[in-house]
């Protein structure tokens, strides 16, 4: 078939389940000149789609993931080969045989009601008549999703292809990849051992083959695939005169790292009990090979009985029935997982034209083709796919070594109770401040963000503590990864002056004869401004989506400090940058200490050379100047609400910088505060935080954000987009909790008038105001003082619509 621009030549690598759907999603969108490319035989080629289980549990702690599920599952029961449905809707079912287990499968319920799965907690005699055949003593209760089932990949994997054939794709096995062809930074084509294929794109659907692709592309595949056992009983009597080949719920064992579905009268069972067990991509056999060595296919590996043995005393525990059962047949089935669990997708910008749609499981394989098509044809998908886009990994977190720790560790806690704030344990410390140290002597309770260190609070300040009176009392959930220090940093903020670690923001540095054209062109708000100005500003996509939100520092005519957010933000700005502007990260490089507090010009103007009063160095602005020796680069922000400023000097001047500053500071009793004050005393003042309250799905104005676009200057990204949108149906909107013991930590669902209509985003207590502040996705118009409810843990919450900034609405306490 011949090419044209409206129908470029796209060659897919791999027909798994990935594969065929994004062939059906790209032919759907009128993309027809598609080749997808496999290895081994079809319809059943032995990746991953040809042993999965097919259990889909839509319910995710990501929003991004439950969406890409419920694709899935819409459009596999819309499914069918020779009359079989590609998708049985048996429902899900999750145990707990715990109190702990149980709380967490009241969050999920939470997640459910706030991403639009249908779910309930039932009680274990409910759980009992769902499946009879478990040990109704064991069970404190259950969640129950009538919505999940079993996906049969294979099935569906052939409906797809019959589709996307029909429209003109082909499909041809027995072709092995051996390279891939580029020019210009551009792909060209696929070179396999029958012939080589030109293309315009090219996407890597391999599954765990991914790196291998990725290698011969020169594009890094963050990927380790894992073994994980499955094995299958003999026939069971309870199940005998059974004819579907599933009627009961899929169903989990979390607190046993187990999962259960039926096959006709047996029993399937899978386990992430067992030690991780990683595969080399690089060594895994052909198709014919592993045949050839009595496998069933490349992904199936010999059963481990040593690893089964705690997993199956455990089965028997729960289900009676089995401690009479043997195992028929089990084998250690290969799959993906990645540093964060999440997949990975996108373009990537050193190879244009070549994409990833790789780490994807059955669950959300439907909602990825439907994603990475949309990108593909449309310029972006649908939905925000922050947290997949190939570009999140910091360069610390791609290393081989990494990668398989972190993927194996991945594997270990699919099953696992994982708190928001949890950090991971290893491998740490990755990546410190050159205030480390000092924070250490001072009893750094230290998270992990992004590979860096980041404290939270300080047991320095543990005798501050006592002066704030009696503090709420915190359930066990909420109590985690916290301290009453927190309240006690955020105190000696408001009323005097504190130290922050700012270093881990990102920092970019634009250059060059064209970058104020070229920033101007990329973000919302005028920064036609005199050296020397800040501009709080956002970068959006064509469709007027917020891609990020940055702070633009114009230090010099040609030359601009930018706070950015991810590594997405300097590959998108690399993305677009002519030939005359240079974008460099230098976060590595530098760092930052936050100096803020209503004695923070008391602190930092006897330090330095320059006037650092109001009226000769105003907010948002910038000026480079000496904190006693340290040249730095201050900047008069604060997202804390309070007047201050970011001092930015080299790493290796940072260690000087902060003894500096609280050495003149010990006579004004400044302390080093964490993160938890730092977000706490963020939402008092209402600031966003991106990729968490607001993403790509959302545009300037509904996210409350709208000051920062300029609509009457010239063209940039995105204005068209704003200026054909109309009134607004949704509004992020702040919420007070009524009860001030109460607390709420995100994701939670809100009820307005008893149903749910929308979801917590960022939530903190707010020290200052004696109320836990929550911000929410709701719809537009709700006005001051509506009451609505958020449910924690199973627990219906009170709490008021209010006005913001909740704080200081008059920025009297900046200003000043």
């Amino acid at each position: 078939m011949s090419s044209t621009p409206e129908t470029p030549r796209v060659v897919v690598i791999g027909a798994g389940i990935v594969g065929c759907s994004l062939a059906d999603e790209l032919t759907a969108r009128g993309w027809t000149d598609i080749t997808v490319l496999e290895q081994g035989p079809l319809p059943a080629p032995g990746g991953s789609t040809s042993h999965a289980p097919g259990l889909v549990f839509q319910t995710n702690a990501s929003k991004t993931l439950t969406a890409l599920a419920r694709y899935t599952v819409e459009k596999f029961t819309s499914l069918d080969v020779d009359g079989v449905s590609c998708f049985h809707q048996v429902g899900g079912l999750e145990l707990a045989t715990t109190p702990e287990r149980l709380a967490e499968l009241h969050r999920r319920a939470g997640y459910a009601a706030s991403w639009g799965v249908r779910g309930e907690i039932v009680s274990p005699a409910r759980c009992k008549e769902l499946w009879p055949m478990i040990d109704e003593s064991l069970v404190l209760g259950g969640l129950h999703t009538p919505d999940d089932g079993l996906a049969r990949a294979l099935l569906a994997s052939r409906a797809q292809m019959a589709r996307a054939s029909a429209r003109g794709a082909r499909f041809l096995d027995r072709h092995t990849v051996t390279g891939i062809e580029r020019e210009d930074g551009r792909v060209t084509g696929v070179v396999t051992d029958r012939g080589t294929f030109p293309a315009d794109h090219v996407v890597s659907a391999a599954g765990f083959w991914g790196p291998v692709i990725g290698r011969m592309a020169g594009v890094d595949v963050p990927l380790q695939p894992l073994a994980h056992q499955y094995a299958r009983t003999g026939p069971l009597p309870e199940l005998s005169g059974a004819t579907a080949e599933a009627s009961k719920p899929i169903l989990r064992f979390q607190d046993r790292d187990l999962y259960f579905r039926e096959h006709t009268d047996r029993i399937g069972i899978g386990s992430y009990a067992h030690r991780p067990l990683p595969v080399d991509p690089f060594a895994v056999l052909p198709y014919d090979e592993a045949r050839a060595r009595s496998m069933d296919m490349p992904s199936s590996y010999p059963f481990t009985e040593e690893d089964w043995a705690p997993s199956w005393a455990d089965c028997r525990q729960l289900m009676p029935a089995l401690r009479d059962a043997e195992i028929e047949a089990g084998f250690n089935g290969v799959f993906s997982f990645t540093p964060d669990g999440m997949p990975v997708l996108g373009e990537s910008r050193l190879l244009r034209g070549f994409w990833l749609a790789e780490a994807v499981w059955v669950t959300h394989s439907a909602g990825v083709a439907k994603a990475v098509a949309e990108w593909m044809v449309d310029g972006r998908p649908s939905i925000d796919l922050h947290e997949c886009d190939l570009t999140r990994f910091e360069e610390a977190q791609r290393s081989p070594s990494y990668v398989l720790e972190r993927g194996a560790q991945q594997f270990v806690e699919v099953y696992d109770v994982i708190h928001p704030l949890q950090p991971m344990e290893r491998p740490r410390p990755l990546r410190v401040s050159p205030f480390h140290a000092r924070q250490q002597q001072l009893g750094a309770y230290f998270l992990e963000g992004g590979g860096w260190e980041r404290p939270h609070w300080y047991e320095a300040n543990a005798p501050l503590v006592d002066a704030l009176g009696p503090l709420p009392a915190r359930d066990a959930w909420s109590a985690r990864h916290w301290s009453p220090v927190a309240a006690a940093e955020a105190k000696a903020t408001r009323e005097g002056v504190a130290l922050y670690d700012m270093t881990p923001l990102r920092r970019l540095e634009v250059t060059g004869p064209g970058s104020l054209d070229f920033l101007d062109r990329m973000t919302s708000n005028n920064l036609r401004k005199k050296p020397g100005a800040v501009t709080y500003s956002l970068l959006l996509d064509a469709s007027g989506g917020i891609r990020s939100d940055l702070t633009v520092a114009r230090l010099a005519p040609d030359r601009f400090q930018v706070g950015a957010n991810s590594p997405a933000d300097l590959d998108w700005l690399l993305r677009h940058a002519p030939a005359d502007v240079h974008v460099r990260d230098i976060t590595s490089g530098t760092c930052c200490v936050g100096v803020w507090g209503p004695l923070a010009r008391d602190l930092v103007q006897p330090l330095t050379p320059d006037d650092f009063s109001h009226e000769a160095f105003g907010y948002f602005r910038a000026k480079e100047t000496y904190i006693g020796h340290v040249p730095v680069t201050a900047m008069r922000l604060s997202y804390v609400g309070e007047l201050g400023w970011e001092l930015y000097t080299t790493a290796d001047l940072g260690l000087r910088l902060w003894d500096t500053l609280w050495e003149a500071g010990r006579e004004l009793g400044v302390i080093a505060a964490g993160r938890s004050a730092f977000n706490s005393l963020r939402l008092e003042k209402g600031y966003r935080a991106w990729g968490v309250d607001m993403t790509d799905e959302h545009d300037p104005f509904e996210a409350g954000v709208g000051f920062a676009v300029r609509m009457d200057r010239d063209d940039f990204v995105g204005k068209a987009a704003l200026a054909g949108k109309g009134e607004a149906t949704r509004r992020l909107t702040p919420l007070l909790l009524d009860d001030p013991a109460a607390v709420v930590l995100g994701k939670e669902p809100v009820y307005v008038d008893g149903l749910p209509a929308g979801y917590v985003t960022s939530a903190s207590y707010g020290y200052t105001l004696g109320r836990c502040v929550a911000y929410a996705w709701l719809p537009a118009g709700l006005p001051t003082g509506t009451g609505v409810h958020i449910e924690y843990v199973g627990e219906k919450v009170p709490a008021t619509v209010a006005d913001e900034p909740l704080f200081d609405p008059k920025m009297t306490r900046i200003r000043r």
